[in-house]
């Protein structure tokens, strides 16, 4: 097996591409490396990675056609993790041309070299924003998903979506994975846990979005890699039962599929607040504020498919994700 993972600098990318690597499978790992956030971590996180002898670093844009291309004709890849895209919510709305050149382009891409390229399966990332006015709970895969509330979480409605069409028409078997608030060691700076551990230490406020009565489906870093792994690993395959009179938004007739990848509990903000300050010892200084724009106010994955398919679901408490994140930030910073 070789694996090409995009993103690997990334959050997932990382933990994704060490995962594999100790599984003793070959890995080439690219990301552009863009500065959205610090490239500290990132390249901190790289030089875990690059010492492995199974481990290739290739630097480059999900957008740059060219490279993209040759890329794929030079390593013969045998399944495709792209984990690579323009992230945030928020962000989307200030700027929303780099979602499209890395969202869409760049996956489209990634679509050309698996389909020119005859790679035996692709999963990729996908979101649980795309679910955006949904209320029915859990949130289920075999729900329509109209209506997003970011262009994020339209870009990532549209991979989807690019993606049954590479599978119907070429056959080509692709996973779309919808995860769930996925927080841990390593994770992004731009993040809540990361931005409220580093406001805390620091005795600055926390900045408290919809009066703490956000409701998420937190999923630890892990359980998402676990997850990615079982489901590279379970080739995506036709529903014999898929009917155009009553179709289903998750399978197809093609070699298509769509799983969420959630610890299937909710919890309320100011709680995962509480379980913060415990681990730190520390008491925040809130500031309350209205939910931002683009935000949902609850999210929790049914993953009934992921268990039914691949034998797995997501369980670690956030008591205990959050206090080996803590343990791994005073770490990392010497704080």
């Amino acid at each position: 097996m070789k694996i090409l993972v995009t993103g690997a600098a990334g959050f997932i990318g990382f933990h994704l591409s060490r995962r594999l690597l100790s599984m003793g499978i070959e890995v080439v790992g690219l990301d552009c490396i863009n500065d959205y956030y610090s490239v500290d971590v990132k390249y901190a996180r790289l030089a875990m990675l690059t010492p492995e002898p199974k481990f290739t670093f290739a630097k480059l844009d999900l957008a740059d056609t060219e490279g993209m291309a040759k890329l794929f004709k030079d390593h013969g890849f045998t399944h495709v993790v792209n984990l690579a895209a323009q992230a945030g919510v928020r962000y989307s709305i200030d700027n929303p041309r780099a979602y499209i050149d890395s969202n869409v382009v760049g996956f489209l891409n990634i679509l050309e070299g698996c389909r020119h390229n005859k790679v035996g399966h692709l999963a990729y990332a996908s979101s649980s924003s795309v679910y955006g006015m949904n209320t029915t709970m859990p949130l289920s895969v075999h729900d329509n998903v109209d209506h997003p509330m970011s262009l994020y979480a339209a870009t990532k409605k549209s991979n989807e979506l690019m993606a049954h069409t590479y599978s119907h028409l070429y056959g080509l078997p692709t996973t779309g994975l919808r995860f769930f608030t996925v927080y841990g060691p390593w994770g992004r700076p731009d993040m809540a846990l990361f931005l409220f551990t580093k406001a805390i230490l620091a005795g600055e406020p926390i900045k408290v979005f919809n009066h703490g009565k956000m409701r998420r489906d937190f999923t630890y870093i892990d359980d998402i890699v676990e997850g990615v792994v079982r489901v590279t690993m379970h080739t995506a395959e036709p529903n014999p039962e898929w009917s155009g009179a009553k179709p289903d938004p998750a399978t197809s007739t093609g070699p298509f599929r769509i799983y969420n990848i959630g610890n299937n509990s909710v919890v309320e903000l100011s709680h995962y607040i509480e379980v913060l300050e415990e681990c730190l010892g520390k008491k925040a200084i809130k500031e309350y504020l209205p939910m931002q724009l683009g935000d949902v106010p609850a999210t929790i994955a049914d993953v009934d498919d992921l268990v039914r398919d691949v034998g797995f679901k997501p369980a670690t408490r956030i008591e205990d994700g959050i206090a080996r994140f803590v343990e791994w930030y005073r770490e990392y910073f010497k704080v």
